[in-house]
């Protein structure tokens, strides 16, 4: 008996892809062929696919081409990072090759995957070859060509699988900087995750569970709370990693002062970390007063006010889509930033800045989170800046999304979407602002100062697990075990004849004190070459920003 693939079975299908990538992407993460704490591949793949999960789960007894149209829709308003608007693109076509059409054979899958390609392709300015690209297009060809002879959509699966891994294999030889670090492509791998994901429903007719994640006995009814019943609307979590000062080592002062601004609070400790949660309108100033016991990692603030308008509203929707608040436009023009960090935030909004997105290395914003602050910048042209390179795609495919007019200024930093902004004049049309803006960005170098989060070797160079490196765009320019040397070694290399102003962004993880200490060592040794700021950027996961122009 020939197998077909039927609505349910693709939906399932879906499922399953979503929890085999989130299972693994951690592993994923690890793939990253730079050895600094933003590998994201895998999270960005996960989330992607979380969302398309989510919406297929409510249908039932559909046609292949309504839930890959449901899957493609909430994809593309889900997607995060580079690699989760390629996963969308390909998933987008695949959708178009399924549309109309009732069930699917191997052929018809063979065909829908390279339509998923090829959409891939169109979207993306400078294909990299040796990336998940190559990997789909491949396995896509050869599917096709195996369909041609053998119709059943399981072996036409594994074909693709059998070809995707085989091609995974050779990326190292495709692109050096995966050869160099020893890796294979981390978004090939990732799709390759999904593929065996989606293998097992049909193959063995098991969705694979997500190990995060079990069966919900019971759910609270978010329709029966008020938002306004919550005193304290950010949760706030952080650890503190102890110093050696013994004068910091008693976290009860912390407790009292968190709870004299918050509820909630838990303060544990043991030698090494304080592990602080509370509920507080004031989440800054509970971290301002973390930071002076310790250096802070693992942060995290949520508004809980928008959790439960979210949760109560998707009850009382239930297959409904709510609607978007779009603002109507009371002015020409409109500015969305991505920024990191309340220092970074509050520039922009001093700059003009309409709506700001929270986002950094270790967690892009999707596409639809970005489109809900286009919906929310009342402005009829709305310039976007990504300030990442990673969420440049993301940001370009809001879009097709909005009636309002919208451009994408790629900016790969914060430094340069500072620029960007600085070099915008209401005075003069559309087109000369962009050509300006997108020239200050040619003008700005940013150097990044973080460190590693494993042994590695990256452009000849040996580098241990906690070093400190100094990043000059995705080159390491110096490395070593004290921070303020590698500062001081990375502005040496950035700073030339042309160079005017220094501008010094110290992160969450930096005390102001240790900062300044680092500005000075900065004046004696480039005072006299150029102007310099040292600024409170707040950023997650590096230490400095540099940004010299």
């Amino acid at each position: 008996m020939e197998r077909i693939i039927n609505g349910n079975t693709l939906r399932d299908m879906y499922i399953s892809a979503a929890n085999n990538i989130d299972n693994f992407k951690n592993a994923v993460n690890d793939l990253n062929v730079f050895p600094v704490p933003d590998g994201d591949t895998g999270t960005n793949m996960s989330l992607t696919l979380k969302g398309a999960a989510n919406e297929v789960k409510k249908l039932e007894d559909k046609t292949v081409g309504e839930i890959a149209k449901a899957a493609a829709t909430a994809l593309l308003k889900g997607a995060r990072g580079n690699s989760g608007v390629i996963t969308s693109l390909i998933f987008r076509g695949f959708s178009k090759g399924l549309d109309g059409k009732t069930e699917a054979d191997g052929a018809l899958l063979a065909h829908a995957l390279k339509m998923g390609v090829e959409a891939a392709y169109k979207a993306v300015m400078k294909p990299t070859e040796g990336t998940i690209l190559t990997v789909v297009r491949v396995a896509a060809e050869k599917a096709v060509e195996f369909a041609a002879e053998n119709n059943d959509p399981l072996d036409t699966l594994d074909k693709i699988i059998e070809v995707a891994e085989d091609t995974l294999k050779k990326t190292p030889e495709m692109l050096p900087v995966l050869k160099q670090a020893g890796v294979v492509d981390a978004g090939g791998q990732g799709f390759l995750y999904i593929l065996k994901g989606m293998r097992s429903v049909l193959g063995e007719g098991i969705i694979i569970e997500s190990k995060e994640s079990g069966d919900v006995k019971e759910r609270a009814d978010f329709t029966t709370f008020d938002s306004e019943d919550i005193k304290f609307a950010y949760c706030t979590e952080f650890i503190v990693n102890k110093d050696n000062n013994p004068r910091f080592n008693n976290p009860e002062k912390l407790r009292k002062y968190l709870e004299s601004i918050g509820d909630s609070v838990v303060v544990a400790d043991d030698d090494s970390i304080i592990k602080v949660h509370v509920h507080t309108n004031n989440p800054g100033k509970a971290l301002e007063e973390g930071i002076k016991y310790g250096l802070l990692s693992n942060m995290k603030i949520e508004n809980m006010k928008e959790q439960l308008a979210r949760e109560a509203e998707k009850q009382n929707s239930e297959n409904i889509q709510p609607t978007r608040k779009i603002l109507l436009p009371s002015k020409k023009y409109g500015f969305v930033a991505v920024s990191a960090g309340e220092g970074f935030t509050a520039l922009f909004n001093d700059l003009g800045v309409d709506s700001v997105v929270f986002g950094f290395q270790t967690m892009n914003p999707s596409t639809e989170d970005i489109l809900k602050a286009i919906d929310e910048t009342p402005a009829e042209i709305v310039f976007i800046l990504p300030n990442n390179k990673n969420i440049i795609l993301t940001a370009q495919m809001t879009i097709p999304l909005t009636d309002k007019e919208v451009i994408v200024i790629p900016t790969r930093t914060i430094p340069e979407g500072i620029s960007a902004m600085l070099a915008f004049d209401e005075t003069v049309d559309v087109e000369d602002n962009t050509e300006n803006m997108k020239e200050a960005i040619k003008n700005v170098k940013t150097g990044q100062v973080t460190y590693a989060v494993r042994d590695s070797s990256f452009d000849g160079q040996d580098i241990k697990e906690g070093e400190f490196m100094g990043l000059l765009g995705s080159k390491m320019q110096t490395k070593g075990t004290k921070l303020e040397n590698v500062v001081v070694e990375l502005i040496d290399k950035m700073i030339d004849e042309n160079s005017s102003v220094l501008t010094l962004f110290y992160g969450s993880d930096v005390k102001e004190d240790e900062a300044e200490k680092i500005s000075g060592l900065l004046s004696d040794k480039f005072g006299d070459r150029v102007d310099i700021s040292l600024v409170n950027g707040g950023q997650p996961v590096y230490y400095y920003i540099v940004s010299v122009e």
